[in-house]
């Protein structure tokens, strides 16, 4: 290995050996120039590297094995569980190590593979089975909350602890949400408007109160600007727009989308941060035309525009955190067919784990009182 130029350095790590150890062995195995050395290790120093690397590919096994059984060995979690592990990596695994590592015993795993399945066990079995299909259509964005709600949606009435621990043993995690760099520039002098809308953003009816913001979405080919307008009743993606410039047109040509889909009557509340883009005079103006009153969230304070800043960070976790984009043409494609699932289909807490669209059709099918 160091021979073929790797650093002694990382080969010590790699063999678990001490690195004077190390340079000592490949002194001797080199042929002196001087004749002095045959450049052969010794029977004993043969027979230590051999245990060495034997020691090292179990250790990196186990490493594997932990990794992918990660939450088995937690407390609470039934050795049943364990054991199933077992049995579905046995083709990739010796049982024994795999026994070793998870700390059941070879003999109890025999035993429970030669037991008939219980009923339980079997419904089990099944309910992964919905879950994994449910998981992947949702590409890989569903925790067990929503998993929950999903799976009841199926007709399947089943606990949420339950749903968390059979994920875990199958090894389903969703995406988590990652810190993105702030998009706001409020250091400008231009009219801001005050803030209106008092949190938590209960919003009674439809297009009552919408909420704004820009984020930033890297590419290959550099940063991609999305606006984006949200109902505040349904959490719908009413307007939308990306570009590689974050100027004005941007937020006005989503705003533009939102007026044409929504036809708002007057008394909108429209809420944003104080950036630029928002407190323009171009945009200003449309929002005079039809009706509309602006508010703004005070300066520095995120929680004032959180519909729309938690909106942001489920599309990072949900389809940026393991996606790269080549170009700015790939990541549009991508976010455009999110906000179509997002609207359509994905369970929103808020809304008690219906989707916006089905939110506004339940919203609009209900009889006015009297």
């Amino acid at each position: 290995m160091v021979k073929e130029k790797l650093p002694l350095a990382q080969v010590a790590r790699d063999l678990g050996v001490h690195e004077s150890s190390l340079h000592e062995w490949v002194k001797r195995a080199r042929v002196d120039a001087s004749g002095g050395a045959t450049g052969v290790l010794t029977s004993d120093e043969r027979q230590e590297l051999a245990r060495l690397r034997r020691e090292n590919r179990i250790l990196r096994e186990e490493r594997e094995i932990l990794k992918k059984s990660r939450g088995l060995l937690r407390e609470g979690v039934a050795v049943s569980e364990r054991y199933r592990f077992v049995h579905a990596e046995k083709a990739n695994h010796p049982v024994r190590t795999l026994c070793r590592v998870l700390r059941v015993s070879r003999s109890g795993y025999s035993a429970w593979q030669d037991r008939p399945a219980s009923t339980r066990a079997k419904e089990n079995e099944e309910l992964v089975r919905v879950i994994e299909r449910t998981f992947t259509g949702s590409r890989r964005r569903y925790g067990a909350p929503r998993m929950q709600a999903a799976l009841r949606q199926q007709g399947l009435a089943v606990g949420r602890h339950r749903v968390a621990r059979l994920m875990r043993g199958a090894g389903l995690r969703a995406r988590r949400r990652r810190t993105w760099r702030s998009t706001t520039d409020s250091n400008h002098t231009l009219p801001v408007a005050p803030n209106l809308l008092a949190r938590p953003f209960n919003a009674t009816e439809l297009n009552r109160a919408w909420g704004g913001d820009i984020t930033y979405l890297p590419t290959g080919q550099g940063w991609l600007d999305l606006a984006a307008l949200i109902d505040l009743c349904s959490r719908r993606i009413i307007g939308w727009a990306m570009s590689d410039r974050l100027d004005q047109q941007l937020t006005l040509t989503a705003l533009e989308m939102a007026i044409g889909q929504r036809q708002p009557g007057p008394h909108l509340i429209h809420h944003s941060d104080r950036g630029s883009q928002y407190a323009a005079h171009a945009y200003r103006n449309a929002l005079t035309r039809i009706g509309a009153v602006q508010s703004m969230s005070r300066k520095g304070n995120c929680w004032e525009n959180a519909v729309s800043e938690s909106f942001f960070s489920h599309l990072k976790a949900e389809l940026l955190a393991d996606a790269r984009f080549p170009t700015r043409e790939q990541a549009r494609s991508e976010v455009l067919r999110y906000l179509v699932w997002y609207n359509a289909e994905r369970l929103h807490s808020t809304l008690g784990y219906i989707s916006p669209s089905r939110f506004e059709e339940e919203r609009l099918t209900i009889p006015a009182v009297a």
